[in-house]
């Protein structure tokens, strides 16, 4: 634990040094008390005129126009700081969700465009891609949408949509990518405060839902943790967050154990390595690493400080 204390420090200092001044102030805020209000005036120079976001959000998909991953990405930060349905941001996020979403119901993943600029190549566009990523981001914009909506508005019935018919997907699945998976893991956690319109919406009880997620859980995660340096995996960390995950009485175990494992792997600057490439555009690589270092570093350490392994 001392170790881990004295390698959070020395990544504070590395993040406010080098990562972007988006993890910084997500740093300030997670661990120090920070300004929510700095976070989303950072966030907002990512936004673009019709309300979605690109420009590197995500650093693997350096598209500057909009885009589904890049909102999902903005969401996930809306939501991280409790930002409220009212706050310009989101009711400017909302508005382009609703304009940019496909009559099949879906937010399409890869644009064609996205292959002008420096991307991963897991997020170059071809026909027929959007197979290949299903629901990713899809179910998880649905369920911010629903978060962020009055029930029984347009906006939220433009997200049921999105919702049933994603769950006909996942109720008829043995196997799904991990990815995928987690998205679906946050809209069973967005829809306990909906309960009653989450089954009156789709038909499913939500705990139905869950069991669902749970069993794909089973198959996706890797439990020998021999293996989880011999390639990118589902790790217990990778669906369990918090002790208050309805997954984490399964893994305990094995969460403590990934916890451990993490704990080791730290550098001398309290990081993780980054533990993909993109085999192409070099230069623009070297900067997106950086940027995951602090992303990483902040998501890890604040998984550490759920469980209590941080004071």
């Amino acid at each position: 634990m001392e170790k881990l204390q004295q390698a959070f420090q020395r990544a504070e200092r590395w993040v406010k040094r080098s990562a972007r001044p988006l993890e910084a102030a997500r740093w300030d805020y997670a661990f120090n008390g920070g300004s929510r209000a700095r976070v989303l005036d950072i966030l907002a120079a990512f936004q673009n005129e019709d309300g979605g976001f690109g420009n590197a959000l995500e650093p693997d998909y350096w598209l500057p126009s909009s885009s589904s991953i890049a909102t999902w990405t903005a969401c996930t930060i809306l939501l991280e700081v409790e930002a409220d349905a009212d706050h310009p941001l989101v009711r400017s996020v909302v508005n382009y969700l609703c304009c940019s979403q496909e009559p099949t119901g879906i937010w399409t993943t890869v644009l064609p465009e996205n292959n002008d600029y420096p991307h991963a190549p897991w997020w170059h566009w071809e026909p027929g891609v959007q197979e290949t990523w299903m629901f990713n981001p899809s179910v998880a914009l649905a369920a911010y949408l629903i978060h962020w909506s009055e029930p029984g508005s347009r906006t939220a019935e433009q997200a049921w949509m999105t919702v049933r018919l994603a769950l006909e997907r996942l109720m008829d699945c043995s196997k799904m990518d991990m990815h995928e998976l987690s998205l679906f893991l946050k809209l069973k956690e967005l829809m306990e405060q909906r309960n009653a319109e989450f089954e009156t919406q789709t038909n499913y009880r939500l705990a139905e839902v869950g069991a669902k997620v749970k069993e794909l859980v089973g198959v996706e995660l890797e439990t020998d943790p021999s293996k989880w340096m011999e390639g990118y995996f589902a790790l217990p960390l990778t669906f369990i967050q918090s002790p208050d995950s309805y997954l984490y009485p399964d893994y305990k175990e094995l969460v403590e154990e990934n916890l451990r494992v993490f704990a080791e792997q730290v550098d001398e600057d309290g990081l993780w390595p980054v533990a993909w490439g993109w085999g192409a555009y070099p230069e623009e690589f070297a900067v997106a690493k950086r940027y995951w270092q602090g992303i990483i570093a902040l998501e890890r350490y604040r998984i550490f400080k759920a469980f209590g392994w941080l004071e």
